[in-house]
């Protein structure tokens, strides 16, 4: 089953769900429920990375210092694990295929693959 890992409290996220098109999607709202570590490989599978999931933005990031840090896969795995913050968001896996954030082009993506 298709399914969208989000955050309620996101205002982009929230933007993005009222544009998209009735379909039968799985919400995963990933403050309540938080990506496991079936789903966070399931995930990499399909980005290629766990880094490709990895939100740079979050201020988490800059707080931490980790942007100062050469941070490898397994790192990125961990972090991703441990807060949602560093999850891009959001995550659609539609079909098989994998879209991770907000860009326009992205959604735009999501909205022909949901259509």
């Amino acid at each position: 089953m298709d399914r969208i890992f989000y955050l309620a409290s996101c205002d982009t996220c929230r933007k993005i769900i009222r544009m998209l098109p009735q379909h039968q999607l799985i919400y995963q709202d990933i403050r309540q429920e938080p990506v496991t570590e079936a789903q966070l490989d399931e995930m990499k599978a399909l980005a290629g990375s766990y880094e490709a999931l990895f939100s740079r933005k979050a201020q988490l990031y800059k707080s931490m210092g980790l942007k100062d840090q050469n941070l490898t896969e397994a790192d990125f795995k961990r972090y991703l694990l441990e807060h949602y913050t560093f999850l891009s968001r959001p995550v659609f896996i539609i079909g098989g295929k994998i879209y991770i954030g907000n860009s326009a082009k992205n959604v735009e993506a999501v909205i022909k693959a949901l259509g």
